[in-house]
């Protein structure tokens, strides 16, 4: 029983092991594999939550862990995706021999931002049925949904190879990582249509979106939450004074 009581933890060790192979994965030129890897530790990372719940499993080291965990997959894996897209983006820079323009550095300031996303999250009381601030695995999806957009879509690298795309996604996703913004959670008390509208209406333009436009559907899905977000927080607010506000 002892044992059982670890599997979320391994769980955790899963989501990291995956951030570890993924950023192997982009220094051999192979971002699909580190964005799949993204998405395979996007899913162990809920299931770890989810099976602590489960098991009443929780603990500070569980806690510290998967914080950890998070750092390096959700923010320095997609930081050194952005950084690759970067390189790629000058001529003749995937030579090894060629330096690295400075430009290419500012992709860390995902990995920075999303580190402070992640200790804020961890001393924020406001967080417990809300998020303030975009979270790091829905970033991550967006930086991981850009090499399978350019593998899947003619002509997509135009767009995502550009400079000014790849400054504007970097200065955006960094600002909104660390936004006072509250964003809804998807969690459920009750399984009714009443006080889950939101919720509802966002998983089923989500799949919609999925269905019509596949990868490309991820960065707008994103978009999206935080649109819906805004929404239910100027409109949408109940007055009964239960929600959590930033």
């Amino acid at each position: 029983m002892r044992i059982i009581r670890h599997f979320p933890n391994a769980l955790t060790c899963g989501n990291l092991l995956c951030g570890c192979i993924g950023i192997v994965a982009v220094f051999h030129d192979n971002n699909v594999l580190a964005a799949y890897l993204i998405g395979i530790a996007a899913v162990l990372d809920f299931f770890d939550g989810f099976v602590a719940r489960w098991l009443n499993a929780h603990s500070p080291i569980g806690k510290e862990l998967d914080s950890l965990a998070d750092c390096v997959t959700f923010g320095v894996l997609p930081a050194i995706i952005v950084f690759d897209l970067f390189r790629r983006s000058f001529p003749y820079t995937t030579l090894a021999e060629q330096p690295i323009p400075p430009l290419c550095y500012l992709a860390f300031l995902l990995a920075i931002f999303s580190a402070l996303r992640l200790a804020k999250f961890n001393v924020d009381t406001r967080q417990t049925h809300s998020f303030i601030g975009v979270p790091t695995p829905a970033n991550a999806m967006l930086i991981a949904s850009l090499p399978l957009i350019m593998d899947s879509v003619f002509y997509a690298g135009i767009i995502i190879l550009n400079q000014g795309f790849l400054i504007g996604i970097t200065l955006v996703m960094s600002y909104l990582l660390v936004a006072e913004i509250e964003l809804f959670a998807l969690k459920f008390k009750h399984y009714g249509w009443e006080g889950n509208q939101i919720q509802y209406v966002f998983l089923i333009l989500s799949v919609v979106l999925l269905a019509w436009l596949q990868y490309v559907a991820i960065p707008l899905i994103i978009f999206l939450y935080v649109l819906l977000s805004l929404v239910r927080n100027k409109w949408g607010k109940p007055k009964n004074g239960t929600q959590i506000h930033p």
